[in-house]
């Protein structure tokens, strides 16, 4: 059976409170009421910038032994240098998390639509000269990338090629590491609240743990986050996928959950 580490994009939605966080939580008790129900979430605050290790230290003291976290690599490196002369950012970002030690899980490498298979040579120098002590997964956004070519190359630098679902990319697993990793994306905007479920993923989600099965009795971390847009409420989603998997569902208690099933 996989390892698995299930959890959402992010954490602090106000739309969460009062149906899936408590009605009167207050902001600092959000991560630790999060990590008593799931254990590991998906960093989006690190995509907007480089934290500050007393913050990072915070984030590691209020969750428990064996969470994760998995930051996502700032966009000034991925999206605004396309990882070209980003060296010392990228230092400075994992400098920054050095406060989590163990809870540190894969870093995620998001890269835009935009940075093709022709961005290769970027992207190689990027890898050859990342610390190999660090966990890292990819996701690409533009179908150019899905060749042969692409896998060896990850898996020759034992990175994670990222499985998600996200509009016009095949929906695959590519294992080219000794963990996967899965997003579940949904389109960008497409609910304008969170409060809960808009939609029911539930055939989907058999549909992934199906193309996930091959890889159960290699005992593999699996880990897979959830984004709002993908059926309305993120939290709600995983603990459906969680069901799914035969998991334990720590269920939040909240006085005025709503649910749409």
């Amino acid at each position: 059976m996989p390892q698995w580490y299930l959890g959402t994009i992010g954490f602090g939605y106000k739309d969460w409170i009062g149906t899936f966080y408590p009605s009167r939580i207050k902001q600092k008790e959000l991560l630790p009421y999060y990590s008593k129900v799931f254990n590991t979430v998906e960093l989006d605050t690190t995509f907007h910038a480089i934290p500050r290790k007393t913050i990072v230290q915070a984030w590691a003291a209020v969750t428990g032994i064996g969470f994760k976290f998995c930051p996502k690599t700032p966009r000034l490196i991925t999206h605004e240098l396309g990882l070209t002369g980003a060296q010392g950012l990228m230092q400075e970002f994992l400098d920054s998390l050095s406060p989590l030690k163990d809870k540190l899980g894969p870093i995620l490498i998001q890269l835009p639509p935009r940075y093709t298979h022709e961005n290769l040579p970027g992207l190689v120098n990027f890898l050859e000269n990342m610390p190999q002590a660090y966990k890292l997964a990819i996701e690409f956004r533009h179908p150019s990338w899905y060749n042969p070519k692409t896998s060896e190359l990850l898996a020759q630098y034992k990175v994670c090629w990222v499985s998600s679902e996200f509009p016009n990319l095949p929906k695959e697993i590519i294992p080219t590491t000794d963990f996967l990793y899965i997003r579940w994306i949904g389109v960008n905007g497409t609910y304008k609240q969170h409060t809960h479920e808009r939609i029911d993923k539930t055939v989907q989600l058999k549909w992934w743990l199906k193309i996930i099965q091959p890889f159960s009795d290699t005992n593999l971390p699996v880990y897979g986050f959830f984004n709002n847009d993908y059926a309305g409420n993120a939290a709600h989603t995983c603990n459906r996928f969680k069901s799914i998997v035969g998991l334990p569902v720590a269920e939040p208690q909240t006085s005025n959950q709503e649910r749409l099933f």
